[in-house]
């Protein structure tokens, strides 16, 4: 097969944007889903005016079951097949004490990492079961945060756990049917238009960290996605060297 189909979700910015064009250069047809349609446009104007025809922006709220039918539907209807899911949309929010969270906070979060995650795989795994060739890949972006949580993150942090479970349960689920699912927890990236902010440490202290380049995402997730069918990366840590992750606390 030379063609090849990917969603890529959260792609109006940041890690979906840069992840959506180099899956774009390395020949794949994307489909740029997230909630603004300017967004979208905004990452379909970056790529190359000779690629464009292998780009289409459909808006979609990840967190709403209607919204993730609706993205689906058209990806099959326009283009019939979907080997790529790369779940990456995630709704932030500031760190606060335990006390100082929401309800309205952790549902948004979790809302659109966790829930997003399953119904975006939910959605993939309807396709790929039956569609021919059978089978597919999908890729979710993990966070640090599921091993080793930054002080006042409860509900980033139990949304990546729910995530980091969700892509065993996905693996082991789709192994019968030849889709893979793995996991890349991704360290601190040098921000695009602003500079590095300072993030509260265990000790209370705040301090800005070391980041890598974004390049360096793209070319991990460019990798998995180029791995045959049959072969996948379970789950892998993208860091600066330097970042204090490992004994942090």
């Amino acid at each position: 097969m030379t063609e090849r189909t990917a969603v890529v979700t959260g792609a109006g910015s940041g890690v979906g944007r840069a992840c959506a064009l180099g899956l774009l250069a390395d020949g794949w047809t994307v489909v740029l889903a997230g909630r603004r349609r300017e967004r979208l446009q905004a990452t379909a104007a970056l790529a190359p005016a000779a690629d464009r025809a292998r780009l289409a922006a459909v808006p979609a709220d990840v967190a709403r079951p209607e919204s993730v039918d609706a993205l689906f539907a058209e990806v099959t209807e326009r283009f019939g097949r979907l080997d790529l899911l790369f779940n990456n949309a995630a709704e932030s929010m500031p760190y606060l004490p335990v006390e100082e969270v929401t309800a309205a906070d952790w549902h948004r979060v979790m809302d659109s990492i966790a829930t997003g995650t399953f119904l975006c795989s939910q959605a993939a795994f309807r396709i790929m079961k039956h569609q021919q060739p059978r089978g597919g890949r999908i890729i979710n972006t993990g966070a640090l945060s599921a091993h080793a949580p930054r002080p006042d993150s409860p509900a980033f942090t139990a949304a990546k756990h729910a995530v980091a479970g969700l892509t065993k349960a996905f693996a082991l689920d789709g192994r019968p049917y030849d889709i893979s699912c793995g996991q890349l927890d991704i360290g601190n990236v040098t921000p695009e238009d602003r500079p590095q902010p300072a993030v509260r440490q265990p000790d209370g202290s705040l301090r800005a960290e070391p980041t890598m380049a974004m390049r360096h995402v793209v070319d991990m997730v460019r990798a998995m996605a180029a791995l045959p069918s049959g072969v996948t990366v379970q789950s892998v840590q993208l860091i600066p060297s330097a970042m204090p992750y490992l004994g942090r606390g």
